[in-house]
């Protein structure tokens, strides 16, 4: 598994999920608040199967330095 996720993206699936997460366990959302475990897998592994199944990819590539 490459990551495909840049890590601003990354930040924010993982604060969704927990958000998510935490909105379920209190009984604020309904059972599909336990969903938040997706973006937050995605979001601590740094890989989206969908991104790599589409061939997206938003990492920043460092270009190497010019002599």
């Amino acid at each position: 598994m490459k990551t495909n996720i840049g890590n601003i993206e990354r930040i924010i699936r993982a604060l969704a999920g927990v958000v998510l997460i935490a909105l379920a366990a209190t009984g604020t959302v309904g059972w599909w608040g336990w969903l938040g475990v997706i973006p937050l897998a995605t979001g601590l592994l740094g890989w989206c199967p969908p991104y790599a199944m589409l061939g997206i990819n938003t990492c920043s590539t460092k270009s190497a330095p010019k002599a």
